[in-house]
């Protein structure tokens, strides 16, 4: 009998199921650091004790990405290990503030299995939490993933396509962060004048800089996050595939979106929920990475007058700068568009 675990196909999902994954993780300052140097992010919540104490926060929380990546990463072995492609996000919530040296441990729900009509593969639709030492959940978000049959003529048992929201309203926002002390946001030390007020629907902005990934620290990322997806590690195996090259962790587009929509959106502090969102095309080794933002829409708080609610379409493009807007909403995918992601961020008012 053998002791090494190929993962699960699609035949091997059964809807309501619920998988405990593998291992716990204990986050420490020294990986908020890491996360820091591999992507440069900026944000003064995230980076100063100080800056974070000023305003309720215990200390600096961690990046609400990075918190996304290692719940993420232990959800890979049980779930995509056999994905083609991960292919969308939905209904994610950030419910509780994550601290250096708190353990985080996942569970997901198997909550839909649709086959494809090639009967090769099939999609898998699971909702993923992250929970802390305590107990308590600290995340919660959909996804859907294409994944191999193990046999093309293996029949499921049952399918099921979920329906999922389009947006998570806006009174659902806000558990992951605490009431912020009256004027103490500031703007300067943050790096960006511009509050919550001073952004309208349909604006657009051009992030500006440009990131070029190299191949060694998306891998070292990856790893940071344990994600165990050989298509990004596995050079041998990949040159039999269909790009010939190891693939970038979409998480790590994401990541460096967010890092360089600094430019523009320095107090978009907390990321409180993720309305939806896909991969649209791969990333490689040596691409370079730009982002831009538009104004879906703004949204008070029930019950807060510290902070309001952007929800921002935020898109990243490979080897073409955003200066102009290179998609509109409604408009067809280019080949240098990769990530096209729809959250809610807050802003102090």
């Amino acid at each position: 009998m053998s002791k090494t675990d190929a993962g699960r196909f699609l035949e091997d999902f059964r809807i309501g199921e619920t998988i405990r994954h593998a291992t716990p993780r204990t986050v420490s300052t020294a990986d908020a650091t890491l996360y820091a140097a591999l992507y440069g992010s900026r944000f003064a919540v995230q980076s100063s004790d100080v800056f974070a104490r000023s305003l309720g926060y215990p200390a600096s929380p961690l990046d609400d990405w990075l918190v996304f990546h290692m719940v993420f990463g232990k959800t890979v072995p049980d779930i995509s290990i056999n994905a083609v492609a991960n292919l969308g996000y939905a209904d994610g919530r950030f419910l509780k503030p994550v601290f250096p040296d708190t353990t985080l441990l996942a569970v997901s729900e198997v909550i839909g299995v649709k086959e494809s009509s090639s009967r090769q593969t099939g999609v898998v639709y699971v909702r993923s939490t992250g929970f802390d030492e305590t107990g308590d959940a600290v995340l919660s978000y959909c996804r859907w993933v294409l994944v191999r049959k193990r046999d093309e003529a293996a029949s499921l048992r049952e399918e099921h396509v979920p329906d999922l929201p389009k947006a998570v309203a806006p009174d659902r926002l806000g558990a992951a962060c605490p009431q912020l002390a009256p004027g103490a946001y500031n703007t300067v030390l943050a790096g960006s004048p511009y509050r919550f007020g001073d952004y309208a629907v349909g604006e657009r902005i051009d992030h500006v800089d440009g990131m070029t990934v190299e191949e060694a620290e998306h891998q070292l990322a990856t790893r940071l996050y344990q994600n165990t997806a050989k298509v990004h590690f596995d050079l041998f195996a990949a040159q039999s595939g269909r790009f010939k090259r190891r693939l970038i962790y979409g998480g790590h587009v994401i990541s460096l979106a967010r890092a360089l929509s600094f430019n523009g959106l320095a107090n978009a502090f907390h990321v409180a929920a993720i309305n939806g969102g896909r991969h649209v095309a791969p990333l490689f080794a040596g691409d370079t990475v730009y982002a831009w933002s538009e104004v879906l829409d703004r949204a008070e708080i029930s019950g807060r007058s510290d902070v309001g609610a952007l929800r921002l379409r935020q898109v990243a493009t490979k080897n073409r700068p955003c200066g102009d807007f290179p998609l509109k909403t409604g408009e067809a995918y280019g080949s240098d568009v990769i990530l096209d992601l729809d959250v809610w961020v807050l802003l102090p008012r």
